[in-house]
């Protein structure tokens, strides 16, 4: 039985399940399978190292599927910022229909791609934030809990508050994240006021996603506490998987007075993917959520889609009506 929400009205989806843009994740690889399977998938704009790359990379996905997929631009404050105007008319002449924006001032973004028909859903980590990007015309809404991978934001709301605080004052649909892989998250996420789910390491942790085995071994091992904050001192926090590089960003921090040249040497992106390549799961910073302690396995991405709606409907029609009569 499916699961009608606002969100997959809206985005022309089978299922209220969202695989949102991950660097270094977000490829035909992981998206195809994920529209394949009937939820919507993203790909991660700033992974292709040019608007050329990225012009390939979305004709490769629709070589692969013919149903709705978007791509995620997220937008950081830099020294020498990428050429956003350009990956932006990549994504408007590969026909894409969907973006979903993350980070730093999105208005002029947003305005371009509304301009050109397309649904804009933004990633923020608190109501003023969703409120703001409301007011700037984006079509939907994802609210990124404490819980989450990533950039969890400064005020360490977890999702149980965070999106119920969402839904009493966001009016356009909204998806909730961070925290989330199962049917139950789904359930819990729908009776909060979200209108679907967005997921990251659960994605991560199939068998289709492009990532070393290692990694994904090492995500079910893991337990919710295996994650750490780091940044934190910086105020430009960021959730990443517990390992050797991660405690030592940690322990600097401890210390006082870090600055980002301190860590740089860490948390360089270029020692992740290097790490990543290898499959050396201490061998640099890689993103991962709390949720690590709710995966105990690899399935394909279509196996993990169909289990988490089967479940949720037993959730909804079994256990809960059971409670009600």
């Amino acid at each position: 039985m499916h699961i009608k929400t606002r969100f997959t009205e809206m985005f022309g989806i089978e299922h209220p399940i969202v695989q949102g843009g991950m660097q270094w994740v977000g490829y035909a690889e992981m998206v195809a399978p994920v529209a394949e399977a009937g939820a919507l998938g993203f790909l991660t704009a700033l992974t292709q190292p040019t608007p050329e790359d990225l012009a390939k990379e979305i004709q490769r996905t629709r070589d692969m599927t013919d149903k709705p997929f978007g791509v995620n631009l997220t937008i950081l404050p830099a020294i020498t910022p990428p050429p956003y105007a350009e990956y932006r008319q990549a994504i408007i002449e590969g026909g894409i229909k969907i973006v979903e924006t993350a980070g730093y001032k999105p208005q002029e973004h947003v305005d371009h791609f509304k301009q050109h028909g397309i649904k804009v859903i933004h990633k923020c980590t608190a109501v003023r934030h969703a409120l703001s990007a409301e007011r700037m015309g984006v079509d939907a809404i994802s609210i990124d809990g404490f819980e989450c991978a990533g950039h969890p934001g400064e005020d360490d709301i977890p999702a149980l508050i965070l999106i119920p605080a969402a839904a009493n004052k966001v009016k356009i649909p909204m998806l909730a994240s961070g925290g989330f892989a199962d049917g139950r998250g789904l359930v819990a996420a729908l009776a909060l006021g979200a209108d679907g789910i967005n997921m990251g390491t659960r994605f991560c942790v199939t068998k289709e996603a492009p990532i070393h085995d290692s990694f994904k071994a090492q995500m079910v091992a893991n337990n919710e506490r295996d994650t750490n904050l780091i940044f934190r001192t910086l105020h430009n926090t960021a959730r990443v998987m517990k390992n050797a590089v991660s405690d030592e960003v940690v322990e600097i921090e401890r210390r006082g007075g870090a600055k980002f040249e301190d860590v740089i040497h860490l948390v360089a992106g270029a020692r992740g993917r290097k790490a990543m390549a290898e499959g050396d799961a201490d061998g640099g910073i890689w993103s991962a959520g709390m949720v690590q302690g709710l995966i105990d396995d690899i399935p394909t991405v279509k196996e993990l889609i169909d289990t988490i709606i089967a479940d949720a409907n037993a959730i909804i029609n079994a256990r809960l009506a059971a409670m009600t009569k």
